[in-house]
Parts: structure tokens; sequence; C-alpha cells
């Protein structure tokens, strides 16, 4: 028996698809746990590039069974248009894709109210699909689930009920035109045609596997510095990225879990608004998202760059108890003759001793560098920690160093064969 869980250890975008196929090859059962379709998870395989949004990545190796826990909540159409897309690429999903009957279903509503909220002054910059709204609902106990769909008449009280609340409120208070109920059930009625053959007890189905010896692989979405409860609030998503969730998310007991794997971009980028002490405004921040190709695999949006934050990944380590480290993107960093890496914070002339996860706190924090030498080689076809010149040990040794991490996979470039592990 072996279940790991996969966890971003950043703001999101650490590579987390590409590492997730990589893996894919030694595992089973591949099971996403948390968010929605506003995460893209890009894996490129030859000269074709996979932008997956809901389905685990693993999905891509024919031999692997995928799952979409019940922590998920799921847009149906960015669902089908995504099974859509695997089948025209040949790629078999009957049979090996199952969802949990207990997830969640993004209603029109959501997404509605949700472009509404981002076109006003507070903007947190979410992706506008729906996800904290759904989220919302589901926490309030009106939220509708995959099982509701089994019974008309329960689908339909459920989603008049929540209508009479949201056309009032989009009427009254958005001056909005109000939403069809009858169109919504139809329309829902006949997604749970196009999807019943994957519905599952997903708890039941991953115990099982795990008596049975299997491996499993759990997939988080977004980063650990964007859970509800661990992250700079308020800027951030709507679930638990965290490890923590792996199990709320899959019905997995934490005592199964054998291994936390953390995943983690050579620099730091985010998407959005909010706090990012090691952010550059400057050339360097630009060359780093040429470079990088740093947009949005969902949105599209140009992510902010900046210098690797060591203060911010040892904290990641402690909260989700990573045991190894994937290191992605560390190619992107052969341009720069001088590499800088935050080790600490300073906060009104003091060293902070912990992350201030708080908003006030974080956007007043000074960040503490220390400078190293860079590298002026493509590292891009190294297959080995040997063949890297010495300055990217070195810096791969300071960063493990200072952040309390082992660095047990390094990528560099966006491909399959871009990737090796130090043993």
């Amino acid at each position: 028996m072996s279940v790991t869980v996969l966890v971003g250890s950043q703001w999101g975008d650490e590579g987390k698809g590409k590492i997730v196929d990589i893996l894919s090859e030694k595992y089973q059962i591949v099971a996403r746990y948390q968010g929605g379709a506003n995460a893209g998870h890009t894996v490129e395989i030859g000269n074709n590039k996979y932008i997956l949004h809901l389905i685990p990545s693993g999905i891509l190796r024919n031999e692997v069974t995928c799952v979409i826990g019940n922590g998920v909540v799921i847009d149906p159409t960015a669902l089908l248009d995504e099974i859509a897309l695997l089948e025209k690429n040949n790629i078999k999903v009957d049979g090996r894709l199952f969802i949990s009957h207990n997830a969640h279903l993004i209603m029109p509503y959501h997404k509605l109210l949700d472009s509404i909220n981002e076109s006003g002054d507070s903007k947190i910059g979410t992706t506008g699909r729906g996800i904290g709204p759904c989220y919302i609902d589901k926490y309030a106990r009106k939220g509708i689930k995959i099982v509701d769909l089994l019974n008309k008449k329960v689908l339909e009280d459920k989603i008049r009920k929540n209508l009479d609340e949201k056309n009032n409120l989009l009427k009254k208070v958005y001056d909005k035109e109000e939403l069809n109920v009858d169109e919504i059930i139809s329309q829902y009625l006949e997604f749970d045609k196009k999807i019943d053959k994957y519905i599952k007890d997903v708890p039941a189905f991953l115990n099982d596997a795990i008596s049975k010896g299997k491996s499993i692989l759990l997939e988080g979405a977004q980063g650990a510095l964007l859970d509800v409860d661990h992250g700079t609030y308020p800027y951030v998503t709507s679930s638990s990225p965290t490890s923590g969730g792996a199990c709320t998310g899959t019905g997995i007991p934490p005592n199964k879990v054998d291994k936390v794997i953390g995943i983690v971009k050579a620099y730091t980028t985010r998407v959005g608004f909010g706090p990012f002490p090691t952010e550059l405004l400057d050339e360097d921040g630009e060359k780093l998202r040429k470079i990088g190709v740093e947009y949005g695999a969902t949105t599209g949006r140009p992510r902010r760059c900046g210098w690797f934050d060591a203060f911010l990944v040892n904290y990641s380590v402690m909260i989700n108890g990573i045991d190894e480290v994937a290191i992605t993107k560390l190619d992107v960093l052969s341009g720069f003759s001088e590499i800088k890496v935050c080790t600490g914070y300073k906060l009104n002339g003091k060293t902070l001793k912990s992350y201030p996860t708080d908003y006030e706190r974080l956007q007043t924090a000074l960040p503490t560098y220390e400078t190293l030498e860079g590298w002026n080689k493509d590292i891009s076809k190294c297959s080995s920690y040997d063949e890297l010149p010495d300055q990217t040990k070195k810096y791969l040794n300071f960063i493990s160093k200072k952040s309390g991490m082992k660095i047990k996979i390094v990528s560099v470039g966006p491909k399959r064969d871009q990737t090796f592990f130090i043993n």
C-alpha cells in the first residue's frame, strides 16, 4: 500500500500537472481532492500539450484510474468539454474516470455572482468560474450535489429554493435579469445522463483499493499559500489545497497517508491580487515572466514574478508535513548572472520569527535577501544531478537548507523527459 499526497507549496502554478504525470507511472490511482475548473494543469508529451482543469493528469497514462473527490466543485460544462478533448486525442476515459457522488455542482448562478463580485471594488482576483459562490452554498448547507441528480423532485425543489433567493438578489441588488428555473433543471438532468456512468462512492472505492494494496496519488489544485485557513487571507481560494484537505476531500483517513510531496518552483509567482513580498516590478521580473512563459493556463493572465522565497516555503513545509520536494522550472534561471533568495522578512525593523499570513503585516513586510552566483549554461538537456553546473548545485543546496526541504525531483523543462530524480 502507498498513499502519497502531492501539494503546491507556494501560490499555485508550480507545475503540478507535469509532476503528477511523471509520478503517475508509479501509481495505480490518481485522485483530485479540492478546487474546481479554476486550476489549469499543463502537461507536454512529445509535440502535444494538454491543459486539464478537473480531471487528474494521470488520465494521460492508460493504466491509471482517475478520481474526482467530494472536495472538488464541478462545472458540468467544463467537465464534459474536458472528457471530449481527451477522447478526441484518443485517450480513453470510460472505465478510467470516477466522480464522487458527494461532489458539489457549480450552478449558473454561481458563475454569475462570481463575475458580479469581481467587477466591484473589492476584487480578490478569482477566475470568475463560480468556485467561491459554490463553496459558500456548500458550507451554508444549500449546495447541490451530484447525488441530487438521481432524484428529479429533490433536484427541482433544491434549485427552486435556491433560485428564490438568488433571483431576488440578482434583481433587487444587482439589477440583473432573473434566471429561468425550468431551463436550469432541464440542463442539469441532461448532464446527469452524460456523467451517470462515471459516478462512484469514492470513499468506499479508495479505501477498498488501499485494503487491496493499491497505490494512490492524491492531487491538490492551487497552492498552500492560497489555502482558505493557512494562506494569505483574504486573497486565497475557497478550499484547502494543503495536505490536510486531501483526507476530507477524498474520504481517506490520515493514518493511511504515507508521504507528502511538495511542488516548488525555482522562483516565485502569483496570479491575481494579494501580498507578494519578493515580487519583482523591474526588468528581472519581466525576464522571469518571458522566459518562464508565466501566463495562467486557465485565464491567460500574466503571472506576477519574484525571487525564490525560502521563508515562505519553510512555512509551507511545516503546515503540510512535506517529506520531499519536486523543484520545477529550474532552467528558467539560467539567464541570470546573479540570483537572489529571500531568507526572511523584516517588519518595522524587526526580523520576523514566523511567517505572517495576515494581509496587513505581509503587505508591509520587507524581504531580506542573500545573493548567489548564477549560471550562464543551458541546463534543459541535463538528465542527472551530476550534469548540473556547480552554481546550480549550490543554488539547490542553498534553497534546500534555508527552506528545510529535501529535493528529490528536478524539472529542467516542460516535457516528460526533462525531469530527473535525485537518489
